[in-house]
């Protein structure tokens, strides 16, 4: 297997990130004035960086995210299997204290080892781990594309990077993001290496960060 780059970035800012309500696999929102700021201030910083293909999420916020690198005619594929986690009834909505606390109950139970518990009517990491291998599957068998620019969702980022990096599930909470932040990584053909990690140098000159 031959070596590649991949830049993975997570999706510019969107009204509900401002607004801390969960988006879910089941919103499809469009980015908002400082996401579109954070996705203009990505693509002065990388692109000139030769990128082969560019792959998103079917979302059309992680779509707009990259929307400059695909306007200047790069190859680009979209794959729901790299949409967010389905968070179920909570997407959407301002929660409660007491949805809530079942939410951050939900994630203590995965950081114990419980990957197959879905949170009530959506996904668990599992089921989002098994979406994305078959996508996983496609990025690294294509030998002709040595840089890869992917951009993605918070939750499923930190999944794809536990499977990347040979990381249990149980996991992949040590994977901070932010939006329009990178993780550089590197493929040696067998093994991958985080050259970057939760990188935002490139939205130092925004305001209101």
């Amino acid at each position: 297997m031959k070596s590649k780059q991949i830049y993975l970035i997570r999706h510019g800012q969107t009204d509900f990130n401002k607004r801390g309500i969960v988006q879910g696999s089941g919103i499809d929102s469009d980015l908002n004035a400082l996401g579109r700021a954070q996705a203009e201030a990505f693509y002065r910083a990388y692109h000139g960086i030769p990128f082969d293909k560019v792959y998103t999420s079917a979302l059309k916020r992680s779509i707009q995210s990259v929307q400059r690198f695909l306007d200047a005619g790069l190859p680009w594929e979209s794959h729901a299997g790299l949409n967010e986690i389905n968070w179920g009834y909570r997407e959407g909505k301002v929660i409660t204290p007491e949805e809530d606390a079942y939410y951050y109950d939900v994630i203590r139970r995965w950081e114990t080892g419980e990957e197959g518990l879905r949170i009530q009517g959506g996904e668990s990491p599992l089921d989002v781990r098994g979406r994305q291998q078959a996508v996983l599957d496609v990025i690294l068998s294509r030998r002709e594309e040595e840089i890869v620019l992917i951009c993605m969702h918070g939750r499923a980022m930190r999944i794809l990077l536990t499977t990347l990096l040979r990381y249990p599930l149980s996991a992949m909470n040590l994977f901070e993001h932010h939006n329009l932040c990178l993780y550089k990584l590197h493929y040696t053909g067998s093994l991958f290496s985080v050259e970057l990690f939760d990188d935002t140098a490139h939205l130092s000159m925004i305001d209101d960060q």
